[in-house]
C-alpha cells in the first residue's frame, strides 16, 4: 500500500481507475481499491461521474465500505445510499465505530436504522444515543465513547493486569482516563509512564491531574484550537457534571480543520464544501443561481450610481476609461481587510476590546497605501490625458475609496457575525457593492465638480 501511495498522485490513480472501468476490468479495479485507504477511495469516488460511483462502491471490501461512505461528501453519500440495497447498507454501517455511525445514521433508510438498533446490545445503544444527544458540530458529536478508565487508588500492577484482561485498547489511545466512583473525570495516566514506572506505585502518584477536559457542548472548531494549542493526541470529554462521557482523538480534529478550511474557501463563492462536483445540472444551477441573482442586483445598483453621472461621462470620456481603476483598487484593498477579519474571527483572535484598535490600524494602512498609489495613478493619468485635473480627481477618489474599503472590510464581518450570518458567505458580495458604489460616486462626483 505504501509504495502505491508514494509513487502515484491522486490524478494518476483516477486515470488508471477510469481506464480500468472503461475496459470492464472489475478485478483490476477491486485490486486498486484494496491498496488504498478509505479516505483515498472516497476522494476517487467523488472524482467520478455519478453513473460510475455505485459500480466502484460495490467493488470495495465490506470492512472498508462503511468508512468510505463516511468519508465522502453529504451529497455524494446521499446519492449512493439512495441506490444501494438495504443489505449492502447494513453491512457497511455495521463496520463503523459508534461515533462514526452517529454521523451518517440519519442518512440511512428507516428499515436499516431499525435493523442496526435491533442488532446492538443495550450498552452500544446507550453509547450511540449519548453521541446523538449532542449537536453534530460539538465536542459531544465529535467524541468516541470507547474509553479506558481507571481509579486513582489502584496500583499500576492492577492497571496492567486489567489491560491484559481487556485484550484490546481503542485505536489512538495514549492515555488512560482516571475517574472516581461516580465516573467524574480526575486526570490522565499516560501509557508511557505506565510502562516505565514501578508497578507498585499507585495511579494517584503517577497520574497527571492538570490535563483539562473538554465540555461536550463546546463547538468543534474550539476543540480543534484546544488540540492545536496543547499538541494533543487524545482529550477527555465531560458533561456539565464533569462526568466522563467520551474522548476525542486527533484524527477527528484533522477532519474539522479540513472542513473549516474548505468552507472558508468555497463560501466566498457561495458554494458549500459538501456540494457534489458532479451534481445534476439543475440542482447546481439552482444553488449557484441564488448568488448570481444577488450579484446581479448589486451590479445594477452600481450601474445606477454610474447612470446618475451620465452627463459628466458624455463630456469627459477620460472618466469612463479610468473608472475600473478606482473600483478595482478599492475592491482589492477591501478584500484584504475582509480576509484578515474573517480569519481573525474564525480563530477567535478578535473581540470587543481589540476591534477599535484593529479598525484604526486598517485605516492607517489604507491611508498609507491610498496616498502612495494615488500619487502613482495621478502621475500616469496626467501624462496620459495631458490634464492635471484628471490626475487630482482620480487620486482623491482612490484615497476616499481605500479608506471606505478598509472601514467596510472591518465592519461588515463584525456586523454579519452579530446577526448570525457567516461572513465568509456574504461578506465579499456586500463589500464589492460598497467599494464599487463609493468608488464610482467619489470619482464621478469629483469629476463633475472639478472638470465641468
Amino acid at each position: 500500500m505504501a509504495d502505491t501511495i508514494v509513487e502515484q498522485t491522486s490524478s494518476e490513480r483516477l486515470e488508471r481507475l477510469q481506464a480500468a472501468l472503461d475496459r470492464g476490468a472489475s478485478r483490476t479495479v477491486r485490486g486498486m481499491l484494496n491498496d488504498l485507504y478509505p479516505s483515498e477511495i472516497a476522494t476517487l469516488i467523488e472524482s467520478l461521474p455519478r453513473a460510475e460511483r455505485l459500480v466502484v462502491f460495490r467493488l470495495i471490501d465490506d470492512e472498508a465500505s462503511g468508512e468510505v461512505l463516511l468519508e465522502v461528501g453529504d451529497e455524494v453519500r446521499t446519492g449512493i445510499i439512495e441506490r444501494l440495497d438495504d443489505d449492502a447498507l447494513l453491512v457497511a454501517a455495521e463496520e463503523l465505530e459508534l461515533d462514526d455511525l452517529a454521523d451518517i445514521l440519519e442518512d440511512l433508510p428507516d428499515l436499516v436504522i431499525k435493523k442496526l438498533l435491533t442488532s446492538m446490545d443495550a450498552d452500544d445503544r446507550a453509547r450511540l444515543e449519548a453521541v446523538l444527544g449532542y449537536p453534530e458540530d460539538s465536542a459531544g458529536g465529535l467524541m468516541n465513547t470507547d474509553t479506558v478508565t481507571v481509579r486513582r487508588d489502584v496500583t499500576l500492577d492492577v492497571v496492567l493486569r486489567y489491560l491484559r484482561m481487556r485484550a484490546h485498547i481503542p485505536a489512538l489511545t495514549d492515555v488512560l482516563f482516571v475517574v472516581n466512583r461516580r465516573g467524574q473525570y480526575q486526570g490522565v495516566l499516560p501509557l508511557s509512564l505506565l510502562l516505565i514506572t514501578e508497578d507498585t506505585k499507585t495511579v494517584r502518584e503517577v497520574m497527571d491531574a492538570d490535563v483539562d477536559a473538554i465540555n461536550a457542548n463546546l463547538p468543534d472548531i474550539e476543540v480543534a484550537r484546544h488540540f492545536e494549542a496543547r499538541d494533543l493526541l487524545t482529550a477527555p470529554v465531560v458533561d456539565d457534571n464533569n462526568v466522563l462521557v467520551g474522548r476525542i482523538t486527533v484524527d477527528d480534529v484533522v477532519d474539522v480543520i479540513r472542513e473549516e478550511a474548505e468552507h472558508s474557501i468555497l463560501a466566498q463563492a457561495g458554494l458549500d464544501e459538501e456540494d457534489d462536483m458532479f451534481a445534476p445540472v439543475v440542482s447546481s444551477a439552482r444553488k449557484r443561481g441564488v448568488w448570481l441573482g444577488i450579484n446581479l442586483f448589486t451590479a445594477f445598483l452600481a450601474s445606477w450610481v454610474v447612470g446618475l453621472f451620465e452627463a459628466t461621462l458624455d463630456q469627459v470620456v477620460a472618466l469612463a476609461v479610468l473608472m475600473p481603476v478606482v473600483a478595482s483598487m478599492g475592491g482589492i484593498a477591501g478584500s484584504q481587510t475582509l480576509t484578515l477579519m474573517i480569519r481573525g474571527l474564525a480563530l477567535g483572535n478578535i473581540n470587543r476590546r481589540n476591534q477599535s484598535q484593529l479598525l484604526r490600524k486598517e485605516l492607517a494602512v489604507a491611508a498609507f497605501n491610498g496616498v502612495f498609489w494615488s500619487i502613482v495613478v495621478a502621475a500616469v493619468a496626467t501624462l496620459w490625458f495631458k490634464d492635471v485635473r484628471i490626475g487630482f480627481v482620480i487620486a482623491s477618489a482612490l484615497i476616499v475609496n481605500q479608506l471606505c474599503a478598509a472601514l467596510a472590510g472591518v465592519i461588515i464581518p463584525l456586523a454579519l457575525k452579530r446577526f448570525g450570518i457567516d461572513p465568509a458567505l456574504a461578506g465579499s458580495v456586500i463589500l464589492t457593492t460598497i467599494t464599487d458604489i463609493i468608488g464610482f460616486a467619489a470619482f464621478l462626483g469629483l469629476g463633475a465638480i472639478v472638470l465641468l
